[in-house]
């Protein structure tokens, strides 16, 4: 089980969410990248300005590692395509290979379909805006899959538990920091189940995510932890 892009993580893992039961790959740089080691350290609350909303052309660029092998896996690059008042149309591409696809999302980032999976009413990946601190919200979803017909139910909650400065490879940004946890369950067979962590540093000056840890764990044990890492981002107007 991995984030299919999708946002993906993709969709969860890198610019989405987490494939339910099975296992899949993973996430991009650009100009203006800044070396340096991604870090995090709390701070007292801060103000943030919001980003204005996405516009074709706007892309951010992360690296997908696998922290239990300690190797990067992919670098993944998400480009906005088009905006409706509903839904943010988004195109990735993997860094040196053939590998691209479409991701539809929200207007909170949550997934709504990915490759072959389609969420009901989203993936809960995303955010409920506006972030304060303590804030609260609930995941209950399906996941439809047109490639082998299986659904996988989905139900858990995010909160906000902080906000902090961090440093990644593309900048250092005033986050707020959400924790994810839910379930997924096969339809067919309850007992093929899977429990996923995230935590999640969401910045609202760049309108997205700028790091992402993961932790899968399928029948009690330990299968993935993977880290994301925002390297580059840009607004069309401005590359």
């Amino acid at each position: 089980m991995y984030w299919r892009v999708a946002a993906g993580i993709i969709a969860m893992l890198y610019v989405g969410g987490v494939a339910a039961e099975e296992a899949a790959p993973a996430a991009p740089p650009l100009p203006s990248e800044k070396n340096g080691t991604a870090s995090a350290s709390t701070s007292n609350s801060k103000p943030v300005i919001a980003m204005p909303d996405a516009t074709p052309g706007d892309y951010w660029t992360y690296e997908v590692r696998d922290e239990i092998g300690g190797t990067v896996t992919e670098v993944r690059k998400v480009m906005v395509t088009e905006v409706t008042p509903k839904e943010i149309a988004m195109r990735f591409t993997v860094v040196g290979s053939e590998r691209s696809g479409p991701i539809i999302y929200d207007r909170g980032w949550n997934v709504r379909l990915s490759g072959a999976s389609k969420y009901s009413p989203n993936d809960g990946t995303g955010v409920e805006l506006p972030l304060t601190v303590g804030k609260t919200w609930k995941i209950k979803s399906d996941e439809i899959s047109s490639a082998n017909g299986f659904t996988f139910k989905r139900t858990g909650s995010s909160r906000v538990t902080g906000q902090e400065s961090i440093t990644t490879k593309g900048g250092t940004f005033e986050a707020f920091v959400v924790e994810t946890s839910y379930s997924t369950q096969n339809t067919r067979d309850p007992t093929r189940r899977s429990e996923v962590a995230a935590r999640t540093w969401y910045s609202p000056d760049i309108d997205h995510w700028v790091k992402r840890a993961v932790t899968i764990r399928q029948g009690g044990h330990l299968m993935q932890q993977i880290g994301i890492e925002l390297t580059a981002y840009g607004r069309k107007g401005n590359t």
